[in-house]
Order: C-alpha cells, then sequence, then structure tokens
C-alpha cells in the first residue's frame, strides 16, 4: 500500500507475467462493503430457502396427519352405525324376551335417552375446535353418538336382566305348579265342600280327588319339589306330602308303596309311590289334594289336558 492507494500483485503461474493492480482506499471499502452485504444477501436467501423448506415439510407433514385424522374419524363414523345397527336389533329381541316375560315393551322414545346426555359440552370447548373446526365438528359428532349409544346399551341392559329375571321366576313358577294327572285312572269323587263319606256316612269336605286305579298303579309327582312327609297320615294310610314353593303343596294317599323319603327333591312326572287302599278306603284308588297357601283347591283346575307320564 502506498501513499492512498493498494497495490494488489496477481501470480498464476511461474513462467507467467505478474500483473499489478492499484486501486484507492476508497475503492477497497467499497468493495468490502459490496462483499459483505452480497455475503449477507446470500445468507439470508439460505436462511429464508431452509426456512421455506422446513415449513414445506411441517405443512406436508400437517396434511398427511389432517388426512389420517379425517380417515380415522370416518372409521369411527362407520363403527358407530354398526353398533347402532345392533342395538336395533338387539332393541327388537329386548321387545320380544319382554312381552315372552309378561312385561310391557320399552317405548322407542325411551330408548333414544342417551340422545342430549348431560356432560357432553359443546363443540367450541374441544381442544381441536381453534387447530381445526370443520374436524372438531367431526369429533364432537362421533362423541356425540357414542355417548347416545352408551346410555341406549345400559338401559337395553338392563331391560334384559329385568324380562330374564322375569322369565326364570316365570319358569320357576311354572315349575313349582301342578299340572298333570297324578295316575292313570280315572275320577271317582270329585272335590267337594260337603259329601256322604263313603265309610263314615256323614257329610264331610273332600278337599281333593279320588282316582280310581288297580293296585300298583304308578303315583306321579305333579311338579317339581321337595318332599315333606312320606309315611303313614291317618286315614290318608300311607301318604306323600310334597312343598313345590311358590305357596303350592300337594298330597296324595292310600297309596300300598311309597318310593321316595322326606328331603328328597322330585321333578314333574317322578314316580313317586304306587296307588292302594290304606287308611280309610273302600276300594284301590288314589286320593290327590292341591294346597295354595295351606288351603284346598279343587285339583281338577291343575290338571292340564296333557297324558301323565
Amino acid at each position: 500500500m502506498t501513499g492512498n492507494r493498494w497495490t494488489f500483485l496477481v501470480l498464476h503461474h511461474e513462467d507467467t507475467p505478474v500483473r499489478q493492480y492499484s486501486l484507492s482506499t476508497r475503492s477497497v471499502r467499497v468493495l468490502i462493503a459490496v462483499a459483505v452485504v452480497f455475503v449477507a444477501v446470500l445468507g439470508g436467501l439460505g436462511v429464508r430457502a431452509a426456512l421455506d423448506g422446513s415449513a414445506r415439510i411441517d405443512a406436508h407433514r400437517l396434511q398427511s396427519e389432517n388426512r389420517a385424522l379425517t380417515a380415522q374419524i370416518v372409521k369411527f363414523h362407520n363403527r358407530v352405525a354398526r353398533l347402532e345397527k345392533t342395538l336395533d336389533g338387539l332393541s327388537q329381541k329386548d321387545a320380544r324376551v319382554r312381552s315372552l316375560a309378561g312385561l310391557e315393551t320399552i317405548d322407542p322414545e325411551v330408548l333414544q335417552a342417551g340422545i342430549g346426555g348431560p356432560g357432553l359440552g359443546s363443540v367450541r370447548s374441544y381442544p381441536l375446535w381453534p387447530v381445526d373446526s370443520a374436524a372438531a365438528k367431526d369429533a364432537f359428532a362421533v362423541s356425540y353418538d357414542l355417548s347416545a349409544l352408551e346410555r341406549r346399551a345400559r338401559l337395553l341392559t338392563t331391560s334384559l336382566t329385568e324380562a330374564t329375571d322375569s322369565l326364570v321366576a316365570h319358569r320357576k313358577l311354572m315349575e313349582a305348579t301342578p299340572s298333570i294327572l297324578p295316575t292313570n285312572g280315572w275320577l271317582s269323587s270329585p272335590f267337594s265342600k260337603a259329601r256322604m263319606h263313603p265309610i263314615l256316612h256323614e257329610l264331610l269336605p273332600h278337599e281333593g280327588i279320588d282316582l280310581a286305579a288297580p293296585t300298583g298303579t304308578p303315583i306321579f309327582a305333579t311338579a317339581d319339589g321337595r318332599v315333606i312327609h312320606a309315611g303313614w297320615l291317618g286315614g290318608y294310610g300311607l301318604t306323600v306330602e310334597i312343598d313345590h314353593g311358590f305357596g303350592y303343596t300337594t298330597l296324595y294317599g292310600h297309596a300300598s308303596k311309597l318310593l321316595v323319603k322326606v328331603g328328597q327333591h322330585v321333578d314333574r312326572g317322578d314316580v313317586i309311590a304306587q296307588v292302594g287302599d290304606t287308611g280309610l278306603s273302600t276300594s284301590s284308588h288314589l286320593h290327590y289334594e292341591v294346597l295354595l297357601n295351606g288351603r284346598p283347591v279343587n285339583p281338577t283346575n291343575y290338571i292340564f289336558p296333557v297324558v301323565a307320564p
């Protein structure tokens, strides 16, 4: 550098002449400033390009996530639709079961109890709302439908449980209700509040029916129950008494032979004894009584039109 000028020597190769350039200090400063600006511009462009690339990557990622979220919401909508169809089928079955159980069917409006239930809030309360209102609406709709279906499912569960319990109780009542002819014989004396006793020769209540049959003819339990007496019982002779539950008991008198013992469980149609003429009896027959809550009732009202086993 001489004075206010800068001298630059440029040497390409050893065999080439040396070139000399001379610039003023001001020119050098201008060149340096231009170089700095150029580098800064290039740096800014590089940063912008990097940011733009990152933004494009983020945008692409968000678009992919949105597509995946939309596809997932569509799948949930389809699953909700299938679940609703399944619950519709259960509702129809529930109506049939309740009808068989003697219960009233659930009103269709009651089955919609889940719709508008508490705790759903509003779509604007969803965290997704500030990010994507459309997706938030779809997600809220799915949640809304699921809430309704959940409550409907709980209602159907309760209803089916009630119907099942009713059917079980109804079945047990049917099993405990005397309903068949206790022996293969013919009616020789009906139920009566006053009849002439064939041996005592006085008017006495006849609290059962007499079925004439040969000695040794099987006697059947007319309903499920537990034997509470198996032995001699005054004028009834050899007698079996069965407690069927629900207030029903039955008595089988004048047997020639007993085939059960006290405490034994019997099913309808089981052979419990054989016809005879023990006790106060003039011939081989079965004296059969049905009592409801301890009071004698007409046994013929408890003999359905079926053939005894």
